[in-house]
């Protein structure tokens, strides 16, 4: 609703608060007239400034200059922490850039790397995957030699029906133990898979099949969700019949616990016949920069963007960083909570973790709906979680639904040393939040589907400091050359908003090109400013090199001119008592252009009616961020569009307040927020004449 500008006299005292203690923090983190310089750290500062610097790390400063200054010496080391079956050449060859290639001429094996060499160390009987699913109520374990045993004997299968080294292998499964060893059985004969998210439609998943062409497709009878089952074999049935390229075969995994599919008796064969098949098969060694997997990631065109990955790079710096990075130890337990078909459920619940040799936890469930919101506690109690990686937005729900710890008090959490967010922006009241509930450090870092890992963190095994500035994703992970650059290309100054490049070339593990499109490849990443990469998010570096990402480059509103971060609207309104989640985007205004737009949802034991609450985000943006961000729209809603990886659908939410045709993505979480969501906008004015959004 509209709300006046002139109210913040009637703020209480709680509001009046909140605002005095963020102004307090800016004014405490101050601004120096100094500059990091990445290529050189604190080297050319003197003494005091390093004195002074409660954030200052000699083991990572060293890392990090010798990554960029001594790249070949640098890498060569990290290459060491998995195991080659013939040496590299040359660890650099940059003569082709943006096509740059690490450790050529190397050869090795991605499941050799992740299985073998621990079950050949004496490591067979160590439980590899812990699969939790409230939603079949089951708990499975996996040992490391239960995993080589089927993924070798699903390997020979694969080679017996044609699949070699450069072939592709899709992959449609829900999470389960049998989607990684759908992977590792793929890479293990040198072939590329191609992991679909279950959420896509056949439509989303026809394309895929179509551009990646793969020899055979592996998929599950069924996904689950809290209120309904999802059949991927009819989902995939459908998207065979409307390809226009058709696999060889189907293998099919029978969840037989949720609901068996009708097999094709041509096309598909059963998961059991399948390992029985054939014996078990050798790794098949491929070259370092042959590709690992193929990615589908969003993109502006109707086309695929397929990321493709390197071999070599990518599992060498996965198995580094799990240590330098996180910090895990080789006997810790390790949970991601997140998809096997998004690039965090490829890095860190299926590669990192098993390359490094410790335990992966599978959560099959949701942070509140199964059936409970102290779900994430009993999976830390119940598997002895030492860390864990999600999205923020996992904590927003828990603590949207039970504020008080009601679910999650009967639980231990001491085995828990850390927990690590990323995936979108992390508001600081979420993150103090978690922190006082689990009582440990919630270290935020940022990266790409395109990376593999995280560009800019708070590297653990490096040192970094635990208590990192409010609000930063951490400094650049060793090999980023990372930038601020102005729309002309020259840099920003240290605390200047804007777009985060990276300077070439990117460190090993990076994305190679886009399958089948090096042209698009060249154009979308590394035409804009010649000479980097172009992360296409906005932020900015303070005085201790510390990198702040605020938001897409997309969702950065241009009002009158002035640049605003959703991010930091977004973060100012979250720290409201009453509000539990919020999105911020830009709508159409006749004077400025376009101006800022708060959808929000109430805490269920709010107080405060939305009247009041709109009243006292108003003043709150505009005693912290100014006048110059001309808020004055926000409403309640009953939720908001968000993936299951956590995203927040925020064009979708500007297209429809446009008037534009909406289009749901099979992955968002709750379609039907949309009819309120169309409802709020144009209580605001907005959404006038607009379609009623579709799913696709």
């Amino acid at each position: 609703m509209l709300t006046s500008v002139n109210d913040s006299d009637a703020l209480d005292s709680e509001t009046r608060e909140i605002i005095d203690k963020r102004k307090e923090g800016i004014t405490a983190a101050g601004i120096r007239n100094t500059r990091y310089d990445p290529r050189n750290g604190y080297a050319e500062l003197d003494d005091t400034f390093i004195k002074e610097n409660p954030y200052y790390s000699q083991t990572y400063e060293e890392a990090y200059k010798r990554s960029l200054n001594k790249p070949e010496e640098f890498w060569a080391e990290i290459g060491k922490h998995v195991t080659w079956t013939k040496p590299w050449k040359k660890v650099l060859d940059n003569t082709q850039q943006p096509f740059t290639k690490w450790f050529v001429g190397g050869e090795l094996n991605a499941c050799y790397n992740a299985i073998d060499r621990h079950v050949e160390s004496g490591k067979g009987t160590k439980v590899a995957l812990i699969h939790d699913s409230p939603l079949t109520k089951t708990v499975r374990k996996v040992t490391y030699a239960e995993l080589l045993n089927t993924v070798s004997h699903l390997a020979g299968a694969l080679a017996k029906l044609g699949v070699g080294k450069g072939d592709r292998v899709l992959i449609y499964m829900p999470l389960i133990p049998e989607t990684i060893m759908a992977m590792l059985a793929t890479v293990r004969l040198g072939a590329v898979h191609s992991v679909v998210f279950g959420g896509f439609a056949a439509r989303e998943l026809c394309t895929r099949i179509e551009h990646a062409e793969p020899k055979v497709i592996i998929a599950a009878s069924c996904g689950v969700e809290p209120n309904k089952i999802i059949r991927y074999k009819d989902i995939l049935n459908e998207a065979i019949e409307w390809s226009s390229f058709k696999p060889e075969k189907c293998i099919i995994f029978q969840r037989r616990n949720v609901e068996i599919a009708t097999l094709d008796v041509e096309m598909d064969i059963l998961w059991e016949d399948a390992l029985k098949m054939a014996g078990p098969h050798p790794c098949v060694s491929v070259e370092a920069n042959e590709p690992l997997y193929i990615l589908y990631t969003s993109g502006t065109t109707a086309q695929p963007k397929g990321i493709q990955r390197p071999v070599g790079g990518h599992i060498a710096t996965l198995a580094w960083s799990m240590w330098n990075t996180y910090g895990m130890g080789t006997e810790d337990v390790w949970w991601t909570a997140s998809d096997l078909g998004w690039v965090v459920g490829h890095s860190y619940m299926c590669y990192g973790p098993l390359l490094y040799g410790i335990t992966s936890v599978m959560y099959e469930g949701k942070p509140d709906r199964t059936p409970d919101p102290g779900q994430y506690f009993r999976i830390i109690n119940d598997h002895k979680v030492n860390a864990i990686f999600t999205v923020p937005t996992s904590f927003r729900v828990i603590k949207r639904e039970d504020p008080d710890i009601v679910y999650g008090r009967k639980y231990s959490t001491k085995s828990l040393k850390r927990i690590f967010v990323a995936g979108e922006h992390c508001d600081y009241e979420t993150k103090a939040w978690v922190e006082k509930t689990f009582n440990v450090p919630v270290l935020n870092h940022w990266w790409q589907t395109e990376t593999g890992h995280a560009i800019t963190a708070s590297c653990v095994g490096l040192g970094h400091s635990l208590s990192p500035p409010k609000y930063t994703t951490g400094m650049a992970f060793p090999g980023y050359d990372v930038r601020i650059l102005k729309e002309d290309g020259s840099e920003a100054a240290p605390h200047e908003l804007g777009r985060i490049a990276v300077k070439l070339p990117l460190p090993p593990g990076t994305m190679t090109t886009l399958y089948q499109a090096p042209e698009r490849f060249c154009q979308v990443y590394f035409s804009k400013y010649p000479g980097y990469y172009d992360t296409m998010d906005a932020g900015y570096i303070d005085e201790f090199g510390y990198i702040y990402v605020m938001a897409r480059d997309d969702d950065v509103i241009n009002v009158a001119g002035h640049r605003i971060s959703t991010a930091a609207l977004e973060d100012v309104i979250l720290s409201h008592p009453d509000v539990a989640d919020a999105a911020v985007v830009g709508v159409p205004e006749s004077t400025k252009g376009e101006i800022p737009a708060c959808l929000f949802v109430m805490k269920k034991n709010a107080r405060k009616s939305e009247a009041v609450i709109n009243r006292e985000l108003v003043c709150m943006v505009r005693e912290l961020i100014g006048p110059i961000a001309s808020f004055r729209l926000s409403v309640a809603v009953r939720g908001l569009p968000r993936t299951r990886s956590g995203k927040t659908c925020r064009k979708s939410i500007s297209d429809l307040a446009r008037n534009k045709f909406v289009k749901i993505s099979g992955t968002v979480e709750d379609p039907t927020v949309y009819r309120d969501i169309k409802s709020a906008l144009q209580r605001i004015g907005y959404a006038r004449t607009a379609p009623d959004p579709q799913l696709y």
